[in-house]
């Protein structure tokens, strides 16, 4: 073999084998399958050698498909720190950068401000991802995930972005009609509104108040994976809801929820969370340090 196969066919393959689908990593890639599929092929001639198990349902490394990926995976890391070590000597931060979050905070927080990230690095190409529970980073591809919660992985990076914490509240109308609770046991007497968050088992609300943590069983007629959803229903007078301080304060302020049970609240802090180091990356670096300036409160503690 004279020549190295090119950058976009290890990129592509890579990312075949990583979703075990070429209709997966075509969608990735905003391309077609068949561009997907003529890149490896194209990829197993010039390494003479097939890389891929092929079936109807899936695609799987085969051996010599297994080395090539290792391979590919080492050099396309390597040609990414060198465009970081070139950028780091004078120039703006270049390239793609996987960033997540989850669906509601994503949309209403975390987007609008990557639309500024791009106007401030417009050398940067970002995928954004939203997801309605925890991903494995380094299995996703995602550099960057702005996540709300505070039960973080040990294997993972984190610097707090914000203090935050969720609050149990509801509508006028239902407390008028149901009563306040006045403890958390009262709250299995409540229609509770109960959000798949991304960090906590469904139905159950795990509470910091007087008397240290408590896990409380929770239930009612409407449950739903999207905070929005459930931030309306609760809205509409069904029943009583935990949501970020991030989301119903202009709620509570403006009256339209009450706040119940206030010595009772969830620590559920805004983090910037990724798989490395940020000396590896001025990418990352620039992202995490850009998520700090617009979403921190200035404390720029991390956990490593």
């Amino acid at each position: 073999m004279n020549n190295l196969p090119p950058m976009e066919d290890l990129r592509v393959f890579c990312l075949v084998a990583q979703r075990a689908s070429f209709v997966a990593a075509a969608e990735e890639l905003g391309s077609s399958p068949a561009y997907v599929s003529k890149r490896v092929k194209a990829l197993e001639q010039a390494m003479g050698a097939q890389l891929l198990h092929r079936s109807t349902r899936q695609v799987s490394l085969t051996e010599n498909g297994d080395r090539v990926c290792r391979w590919a995976r080492h050099m396309l890391d390597e040609i990414g720190q060198l465009m970081d070590d070139v950028c780091a000597g004078g120039g703006a931060p270049r390239g793609l950068v996987r960033i997540g979050s989850s669906v509601g905070f994503g949309r209403r927080h975390v987007a609008p401000l990557i639309s500024m990230l791009c106007e401030q690095y417009p050398g940067l190409e970002i995928r954004f991802d939203v997801f309605d529970k925890l991903v494995d980073l380094v299995a996703e591809g995602i550099d960057l995930d702005i996540r709300i919660g505070n039960d973080i992985a040990p294997h993972l990076i984190a610097r707090r972005l914000a203090r935050n914490w969720r609050v149990l509240c509801a509508a006028p109308a239902y407390l008028a009609a149901r009563g306040v609770p006045e403890t958390l046991d009262a709250l299995a007497e409540h229609d509770c509104l109960v959000t798949k968050e991304r960090d906590h088992p469904f139905g159950v609300w795990r509470m910091t108040g007087p008397d240290g943590d408590r896990n409380v069983k929770v239930g009612g007629p409407l449950s739903s994976n999207h905070g929005e959803i459930v931030t309306g229903w609760a809205l509409a007078g069904h029943g009583v809801m935990l949501r970020s301080m991030w989301d119903v304060e202009p709620d509570l302020k403006a009256g339209r929820l009450v706040h119940v049970l206030p010595d009772y609240r969830q620590d559920a802090d805004i983090w910037a969370v990724y798989p490395s180091r940020l000396s590896g990356s001025t990418r990352l670096r620039a992202c995490v340090e850009f998520f700090m300036r617009h979403l921190g409160d200035a404390t720029g503690e991390s956990r490593t």
